[in-house]
């Protein structure tokens, strides 16, 4: 006798249900989605080093595994708190040497004059001597997730204090666009703000058109693909504000 559809062993079915498109071995990520084409290896100079909040929400857009996948030095972390740079680092540092991409409010943004990249004190106000600020600096810190997420990244972390103060000054809107509201004009991804830090301070222009090349490619397949709308408005930079970058 025949036994019924539903009792037919589960591989019979299985095996007849269509293959959807593979993951890519590289990234894991589905073909829609993969950027793998675009990635480049970059020898920075300057260290990176991303905190990421543990509930970090966009797992699509999110660009923090793009910015350390393409630099020879970065460490990307995820966890609320170390106690501190050179645990969160995994070795000895200095953290006079190092510098965080500041969350405060700065009380108006920094004049295009200063640049992209503007050292402040700890009021967020621009130094007087950009160049000292901005000299000698080992590696750069970016808080990743969303504005709370970042906010409770600096104040569970007091060892930032030590570092010191960057905040950026882009000089064009995030390549976001309309798919997330971000508060402000410097409000930029992760790996964005990563990009024109490091381009700064290397004193390399075409590093930063060559690190954001995948999230072009990112976004230009999200877009194509057909986007939701953009999240609530608690999204901040990642790396910036956010940081948050992305």
């Amino acid at each position: 006798m025949n036994r019924p559809e539903t009792d037919r062993p589960q591989a019979t079915i299985a095996q007849a249900l269509p293959e959807g498109p593979a993951d890519c071995p590289n990234c894991g990520e589905p073909a829609a989605l993969c950027v793998c084409a675009a990635m480049t290896r970059l020898d920075n100079r300057v260290d990176v080093l991303v905190l990421r909040h543990p509930q970090e929400p966009d797992k699509e857009l999110g660009t923090a595994g793009l910015l350390c996948r393409q630099l020879a030095r970065a460490t990307l972390r995820t966890g609320l708190s170390w106690p501190n740079l050179s645990k969160a680092l995994g070795r000895n540092a200095d953290p006079r040497r190092w510098a965080v991409l500041y969350l405060g409010t700065a009380v108006q943004a920094p004049p295009a004059t200063l640049g992209p990249l503007v050292a402040v004190d700890r009021d967020g106000a621009p130094l007087g001597d950009q160049a000292a600020g901005l000299r000698d600096i080992d590696g750069i810190i970016l808080l990743d997730g969303n504005w709370s997420q970042a906010k409770a990244l600096w104040w569970r972390n007091p060892w930032l204090l030590k570092c010191r103060r960057l905040v950026l000054n882009p000089p064009a809107p995030s390549l976001y666009g309309n798919l997330r509201r971000e508060p402000r004009r410097e409000s930029v991804s992760t790996l964005e703000a990563a990009a024109l830090a490091l381009a700064h301070l290397e004193a390399q222009p075409g590093l930063a058109e060559a690190l954001t090349a995948p999230l072009r490619l990112l976004l230009k397949k999200v877009r194509a693909r057909g986007s939701p709308s953009p999240p609530a408005k608690d999204r901040r930079a990642r790396g910036v504000r956010r940081g948050r970058g992305r």
